[in-house]
């Protein structure tokens, strides 16, 4: 019985990794396509003002809806959090030791290569995610709204 939870355990994280590994790609991709350079929650506000040709009282009311929005889904994710941050601990430790089986089968050059490339992913999706490589969050702007 306890088995059978354990081989559930890693499937259920290594389909969470794998899902991570294959959204990351498709957001490569489609970044590329269309030469996005802006992302983000400004950049989307950004963008929804030009293209909707918003004034700026509809510009105001709007990111007030988003701040309120963002408040709530920080509110209904509380109860939860722990549980999320337990699961990344265990999803970072399948990947570091996928990491480790793939370096094993590379020569020293592959190796340094490839160690390269996993720590530019990193730094790319903590940037992305507005934290640092360790994962926390940087402080905000001062009077800067959360999106």
């Amino acid at each position: 019985m306890e088995r059978s939870k354990g081989y559930a355990l890693m499937f259920l994280l290594g389909a969470f990794v794998a899902g991570g590994a294959l959204g990351f790609t498709a957001d490569r991709v489609m970044d590329a396509r269309h030469g996005r350079e802006m992302r983000g929650p400004r950049a989307y506000r950004q963008r929804m003002a030009e293209e909707l040709k918003l004034t700026p009282q509809q510009q105001a009311s709007i990111d007030s809806l988003i701040e309120q929005k963002h408040r709530q889904i920080v509110t209904l994710y509380k109860p939860v959090k722990p549980q999320l941050d337990s699961i990344a601990v265990l999803a970072r430790v399948v990947s570091d030791s996928t990491h480790a089986q793939i370096k094993r089968l590379l020569n020293p050059d592959q190796r340094a290569k490839l160690d390269k490339m996993r720590a530019g992913a990193r730094k790319e999706l903590a940037e992305r995610r507005g934290r640092d490589t360790a994962g926390r969050l940087p402080g905000p702007p001062p009077g800067a709204p959360p999106y």
